[in-house]
């Protein structure tokens, strides 16, 4: 990564964080907050907290010149949480009557669902 794109990324970090704790100071004054959103945004908070974690362990891993594999293995495995946390989500959206879906999201979804569970099987089998 050139240093530009370094310097942009560490400044979007800073401005990340900065507005963070603006929210958060709101969501303690906030009374009435709708809890799948609240939910929503916990999640995505998580899934950013443990992706800079990994980036992190990773980073060290090659600065100290030691094996990255166990690194990537934690992003895979917190990867398959939250695709396991997220179709849970989406199915108990899909049962909701009042949302409105677009068929080529659906299809777009069911696709990818269905060569993901393909892979899926070949790796369970090889395990």
């Amino acid at each position: 990564m050139a240093v530009a794109e370094n310097s942009t990324i560490s400044l979007r970090l800073q401005s990340v964080a900065s507005e963070l704790r603006r929210i958060q100071d709101a969501l303690l004054t906030e009374q009435q907050i709708d809890s799948r959103i609240l939910t929503d945004f916990r999640d995505a908070v998580n899934r950013i907290r443990n992706t800079a974690w990994a980036m992190e362990q990773y980073a060290n891993s090659k600065s100290v010149r030691s094996d990255p594999d166990p690194v990537l293995a934690v992003v895979a495995g917190e990867r398959i949480r939250v695709a396991y946390q997220l179709s849970r989500l989406v199915q108990t959206d899909l049962e909701n009557p009042r949302i409105r879906y677009q068929r080529g999201q659906l299809v777009s979804l069911s696709d990818a669902t269905h060569e993901l569970g393909e892979e899926l099987h070949k790796v369970i089998e090889r395990l």
